[in-house]
């Protein structure tokens, strides 16, 4: 007997504000960058587009007679409303003006694409059981992402081979691996639970039986790996990070972060002495001021870009965000801060606080204990890599590789994200009534 239909109106009322705001933003940019006075709906379309389809994202949920959370949704929705205006702001209003132009149409339809993924995962992923059942060949699927973007991978300018150039467009596989190692950590520490939290003495210390060390061993091996073949500091720290957190929720032992911090710090202190652009990378978190024209230009002009924001911002259109050399990507956070100001960059925090902490409530209340730890999984990616990057562009951290989840241009993480997202809203049907 199939689930009665039932109207999602929480979800519905919610998704009216970044609705609002994609037209608001959006036709501001628009005179604010054109110089008139005048409008019309056709140059609104950007938006109109993007609000049909957040509604018909509502409209499949209700058809599916989904029982999920309903603040997840507007939540993502919201932020990536602001990643779809920067991408405007960053493009010129007319489109003679070249790459910068297609940046916004890419943008565009990376979202569309990302919120078809959506529809799909929600539409698809019925039994999580099933999910569970492969978490080994989600491991080797990971396995095989990784040594395959080390091998085939192409540079795009940023040092780290992180890239599959498939023509007219270009993948990020990483962004993948870190669901599908969360995928089979959720399976693996699940069905191990009993034996990871049992220990045995050595010592003064109390250790799990050693064969269930490997998993993190493996881990350590490959964010290792990831810094010394693929350069790439940012993704090694947060698929660490999801393993340490994943490993505290099952064992309830700070000893496991310690030490899974301890080992890690360890590598990295090697790799500042064997890889110069490691070590570079330091160097301009500590002082960009030492090169501010050359390879300290980007965090200088996030710097000042920050500070021209003030507390109420200098407004849509009124900031010099190219300034920074690739800010579409590294530095989203840091031109949303110049145009919003101070006061706009904490209400984007609180967005993603919101969306972290409504994300755990979600897992706390799941019966089941393996969609549970999968939820935290897929939770602490969102939650990880925003932190990661967020304290980049603030520099109490060297800038990483890694995207600002929603907000910062590209497909890969997009559609990713919104994978994330889908499953979230499926694993929140098992919570407790």
């Amino acid at each position: 007997m199939s689930k009665p239909l039932r109207l999602r109106w929480l979800e519905l009322q919610l998704l009216v504000i970044p609705a609002a705001a994609s037209l608001v933003g959006l036709l501001t940019i628009y005179l604010a960058r054109s110089g008139r006075t005048s409008w019309s709906w056709a140059d609104l379309t950007v938006s109109l587009v993007f609000i049909a389809v957040v509604f018909l994202t509502h409209a499949w949920f209700t058809i599916l007679r989904l029982r999920s959370d309903e603040v997840l949704l507007p939540l993502v929705v919201m932020l990536s409303c602001l990643g779809l205006l920067l991408s405007q702001r960053l493009g010129p209003v007319v489109p003679e003006a070249g790459v910068w132009a297609s940046l916004s149409q890419r943008q565009l339809v990376y979202l569309l694409v990302a919120f078809v993924m959506l529809w799909v995962t929600v539409g698809v992923v019925r039994r999580f059981e099933v999910l569970r059942r492969l978490r080994y060949t989600w491991a080797v699927g990971a396995l095989l992402l990784t040594v395959f973007t080390m091998v085939f991978g192409t540079d795009l300018g940023s040092g780290a081979r992180l890239w599959i150039d498939l023509g007219p467009i270009t993948v990020q596989p990483g962004e993948l691996v870190k669901v599908l190692l969360v995928l089979f950590l959720a399976g693996y520490l699940d069905d191990h639970r009993e034996l990871i939290t049992s220990s045995y003495r050595l010592g003064p210390l109390r250790l799990p039986p050693l064969p269930y060390l490997i998993p993190l061993i493996v881990m350590w091996g490959l964010s290792v790996l990831a810094v010394v073949l693929q350069n790439d500091l940012g993704n090694a720290l947060l698929l660490f990070g999801i393993f340490l957190v994943m490993l505290y929720v099952v064992s309830g032992r700070p000893l496991y972060v310690i030490g899974g911090l301890v080992a890690f710090a360890g590598a990295v202190a090697v790799a500042l002495r064997l890889f110069p652009r490691v070590e570079q990378r330091v160097q301009i978190w500590l002082d960009p001021w030492a090169d501010p024209t050359g390879i300290g230009m980007q965090p200088v002009q996030a710097d000042l870009a920050f500070a021209h924001g003030h507390i109420l911002g200098a407004g849509w259109g009124f900031g010099y965000p190219q300034a920074i050399p690739v800010v579409a990507t590294d530095y989203a956070f840091a031109a949303l801060g110049e145009e919003l100001g101070s006061l706009g960059s904490v209400a984007i925090i609180a967005l993603y606080l919101l969306l972290v902490m409504r994300g755990l409530i979600v897992a706390a209340r799941i019966r089941n204990s393996y969609v549970r730890l999968l939820s935290i999984g897929l939770v602490s990616v969102i939650g990880l890599q925003t932190l990661i990057i967020l304290a980049g562009n603030v520099r109490l951290l060297p800038l990483t590789g890694i995207t600002l989840p929603f907000i910062s241009a590209g497909g890969s993480s997009l559609v990713t994200n919104f994978l994330i997202i889908g499953l979230l809203l499926r694993a929140s049907e098992f919570t407790r009534e």
